[in-house]
């Protein structure tokens, strides 16, 4: 599996805020150019293995594009920056400085499970959907 030919989410796939943010990706991304995973998944620690990083111990998000490895706010705003409609918009957000906006991310993810809810097993997506996870 070659994950660096089109852009990969892996994500938190037990945390109800995660879930829902590739709800969100999804629906705002007619031309299906994510493909997500889940980090708790083999595909996904194979993934975090492969680029040195852990989505659930480290609390971020991450995204791999054109090889390249994003976390944390990068992650959120490289993903947001190939949205449709205005949420490209947020592209503008990387003039905060990055330890702002790290600060306001990782307390969000310190807390995610507290304030959004955690299953007991990661998602699984409707049929309709399924060919965007690896």
């Amino acid at each position: 599996m070659n994950t660096c030919e089109e852009p990969v989410v892996v994500f938190d796939g037990v945390c109800n805020l995660c879930e829902d943010s590739v709800a969100f990706i999804i629906a705002r991304d007619p031309e299906a150019k994510f493909k997500f995973v889940s980090a708790q998944s083999p595909v996904g620690k194979e993934i975090q293995k492969r680029y040195e990083v852990d989505a659930v111990e480290d609390e971020t998000v991450i995204l791999i594009k054109n090889g390249k490895v994003f976390t944390h706010s990068d992650a959120g705003l490289e993903i947001a920056e190939d949205l449709s409609g205005p949420w490209r918009l947020l592209r503008y957000a990387k003039a905060v400085p990055k330890p702002i906006r790290n600060k306001v991310y990782s307390t969000i993810a310190k807390n995610r499970y507290k304030w959004f809810g955690k299953k007991s097993v990661c998602m699984v997506p409707s049929s309709e959907i399924k060919a965007r996870f690896l």
